[in-house]
């Protein structure tokens, strides 16, 4: 009778003991709530609009000079060899029709030679440079723009931490609560504009390089073609 007054008085204080700490342990699992891209580029502020504006101006920038660099890369063998074949076959008017219907900056280079055949050779070779100028000027048309997105917009990240960082302390120099809470909570916060920036800005800065390494083909290609137009222009003197 003893043994089972002690068994359930046991029973008793275990029940107790338990109820006791589920609630605790209830209380000490903290909620953590789920960290969300859109929610933190929402958060970064009202530095998170002009970076975006960089980085929609960065990309139009780079896929519009992409496809006019790619179009202008374009192979011109077939030109050069219809070109070749009027000019030897003594047709100038037909080989000046031909390069100014390939609408193309090695087509406008060679029209401008071709309408220049009876003047000095440095005279043609001078007019064919000087349109080949303006053909990579337009080629390299608001390129630079993409350098200068890739310095702006980490700056523009900069710009927005240590404004969130000074409203942190003046927050905590009003209310003076100096948790880490408080600090942590509006610092990681904060920060994301920094991590945008320097994403953008990275982006444009490998997109500008992209562009300027295709402009360079081109260039080289351009005056590889003008070599080789000015050569068969001196091959009957020779």
């Amino acid at each position: 009778m003893l043994f089972m007054l002690l068994q359930d008085t046991a029973q008793n204080v275990t029940d107790t003991v338990n109820q006791a700490i589920q609630p605790v342990t209830t209380a000490a699992a903290p909620v953590v709530d789920d960290l969300r891209f859109g929610d933190l580029l929402i958060k970064g502020g009202w530095v998170m609009i002009p970076i975006a504006i960089l980085a929609v101006l960065g990309l139009v920038i780079f896929f519009e000079r992409f496809f006019t660099i790619r179009k202008a890369a374009k192979d011109e063998s077939d030109l050069m060899a219809q070109i070749r074949s009027n000019i030897t076959s003594g047709k100038l008017d037909s080989a000046i029709a031909v390069a100014r219907n390939s609408n193309s900056p090695l087509g406008r280079m060679l029209q401008k030679g071709l309408l220049r055949i009876g003047r000095p050779i440095k005279d043609i070779e001078g007019a064919i440079e000087n349109i080949g100028k303006i053909e990579v000027s337009k080629l390299e048309k608001n390129i630079g723009i993409l350098g200068i997105v890739a310095g702006i917009a980490p700056m523009f990240g900069f710009l927005g931490t240590i404004a969130g960082v000074i409203k942190i302390f003046y927050d905590i120099s009003k209310t003076d609560n100096i948790s880490m809470g408080v600090i942590s909570g509006g610092l990681y916060v904060k920060m994301v504009t920094s991590a945008a920036g320097l994403f953008v800005g990275i982006v444009a800065y490998v997109c500008y390089h992209v562009l300027q390494m295709m402009v360079d083909k081109v260039i080289l290609k351009l005056e590889t073609d003008a070599i080789e137009f000015i050569d068969l222009l001196e091959e009957p003197s020779r």
